[in-house]
């Protein structure tokens, strides 16, 4: 969890970030988050980690609620990376190798032109 926070404090595109939700016990977290892109656009952050199950969505849109990309591994879609995958903006749903947040990020980066 400190780690998401701090990916989004040092991050070179995200402008502000808000805590939605957090609930902790001793071996799990779940963490949700609403973090603008310095874009004008947002990407929400939904992660639960617990021993042996780690489940996440980050899904970035426009700030009318227009779907950019998401990236999730809900077990729903079958492709190749199952069941990790990423949504797209024309519905089609594609192999996803970001499945974390620091790769969510520096492909945010990329599409917006950050150089490293």
């Amino acid at each position: 969890m400190r780690k998401t926070l701090r990916l989004l404090q040092n991050s070179k595109i995200v402008k502000k970030y808000e805590t939605l939700d957090v609930k902790r016990g001793k071996d799990f977290y779940y963490l949700k988050i609403r973090a603008d892109i310095k874009n004008n656009t947002e990407l929400y952050i939904r992660e639960y980690m617990c021993i042996g199950d780690e489940k996440y969505s980050y899904h970035w849109q426009g700030k009318g609620g227009t779907l950019i990309t998401r990236w999730d591994n809900a077990p729903h879609q079958k492709v190749t990376t199952f069941p990790h995958h990423k949504h797209l903006s024309d519905g089609t749903v594609v192999e996803s190798y970001e499945i974390v947040l620091e790769k969510v990020l520096k492909s945010i980066e990329t599409k917006l032109g950050v150089k490293p």
